[in-house]
């Protein structure tokens, strides 16, 4: 069984563990990649560098869409990245212009130190 075949069978058992429609999955693999990558490149989360790697991670995956298939299916494609960078791109936006929101309050504990 080739690589893409192997892929694609992944993806269909993952995307079958959602909710439907497949966009839960998308948008569960965006945030998930997201906080991974913040993890593993010990970046903040209001860092570009996790949500980089959202879109590669993304771009990777529907060139293998591409490949599997043989063509592009724009509609779908298109719709597949919105749902995949969606939150994470909202939530490092938020967390850039809103950095209070990551501050424990004055006088309480740091529930995260």
């Amino acid at each position: 069984m080739s690589f893409l075949d192997q892929y694609e069978r992944t993806i269909e058992h993952l995307v079958k563990l959602c909710p439907q429609p497949d966009k839960f999955a998308h948008t569960y693999a965006g945030l998930t990649i997201w906080l991974l990558a913040a993890i593993v490149l010990r970046k903040p989360l209001g860092s570009i560098w996790p949500l980089v790697v959202v879109l590669a991670a993304e771009l990777g995956n529907e060139y293998i869409d591409f490949l599997t298939y043989g063509s592009w299916r724009w509609h779908d494609t298109l719709r597949d990245m919105a749902a995949t960078w969606f939150w994470p791109t909202v939530l490092m936006l938020a967390i850039r212009a809103f950095p209070h929101l990551l501050r424990a309050p004055k006088g309480r504990a740091k529930w995260y130190s």
